[in-house]
């Protein structure tokens, strides 16, 4: 009886300090949500039951379907080549023949956005550097080239961030396993692949979900860049709620929403039973 009353005891405790934490999160996250939850299923003054006709309108929106083929090819393409390029450089890095480069790695991170979408577009206008240099007459910005550029524009921003959190993994690994790796005979791509790899998988996880969430925070180069109605290939989910918000469209933004934590949430929990 009394283990059972220190237990209790111990949970009473532990809620003491968890309540003001949950508090917040369900004053600002969880009832927010429900009252969209609930704006999904109802017309645009929330006052009428329309059932899933909300449902129904977004998904037969091709701007909709636009959006979010965009945001998904982002992710796809910039996230993979996001890591695989900032763990190389890491182990450049790490090993001695780049050193130079982790006393700068992260400028490119206080570098406003602003600032830095201003040098893009001298670069990349239709009368900017590069038609100027080399002649030709290519519109970077608003053709199937500015997916590519608003590509280069986030790996250039956020390379040298996951190049420190890559060394700060590498630096977890015993050296020991290096140099008996080494008086084995072991060459660099062995090295790579049976030390470096499984010794950098705990913080795979973290780098992997910092830059998906990295990748949907790239809507101001985006916007800055192209405007509000850009070329189809950087038309992404954001510029879709920018245009349902301001058009004050609050049953279509509510039910995407809706769909969008539901698709996100099954995408996110394999990652979350691996990491238990």
């Amino acid at each position: 009886m009394g283990d059972r009353r220190k237990k209790i005891y111990c949970n009473l405790k532990d809620f003491v300090f968890v309540w003001p934490s949950l508090a917040g999160v369900s004053v600002f996250v969880f009832f927010p949500f429900a009252d969209v939850v609930k704006r999904s299923f109802a017309n645009v003054a929330g006052e009428m039951f329309v059932g899933f006709y909300n449902y129904k309108t977004v998904f037969e929106n091709e701007a909709f379907h636009l959006a979010i083929g965009n945001t998904l090819k982002f992710i796809v393409v910039c996230v993979p080549l996001l890591l695989i390029c900032s763990l190389l450089l890491a182990n450049i890095v790490y090993f001695g023949t780049a050193e130079l480069y982790r006393n700068v790695c992260l400028l490119p991170m206080a570098v406003p956005v602003v600032s830095l979408v201003f040098v893009w577009k001298i670069i990349f206008h239709r009368n900017g550097l590069i038609n100027s240099c080399f002649g030709i007459e290519t519109d970077w910005l608003n053709s199937c080239y500015a997916f590519w550029v608003l590509a280069a524009t986030f790996l250039w921003k956020n390379m040298g961030y996951y190049v420190v959190l890559w060394l700060a993994g590498l630096e977890s690994i015993p050296k020991s396993l290096y140099e008996a790796a080494s008086v084995d005979g072991a060459g660099c791509c062995q090295t790579f692949w049976h030390i470096t790899l499984p010794g950098l998988k705990p913080m795979f996880s973290a780098t992997l979900i910092l830059a998906v969430t990295g990748s949907l925070k790239s809507y101001r180069e985006c916007y800055l860049l192209a405007g509000e109605y850009p070329d189809k290939s950087i038309y992404m989910i954001q510029h879709l709620f920018h245009n349902w918000f301001r058009d004050m469209s609050v049953e279509k933004m509510s039910a995407s929403a809706v769909v969008l934590v539901c698709v996100f949430a099954v995408i996110a929990y394999p990652f979350c039973q691996t990491r238990r």
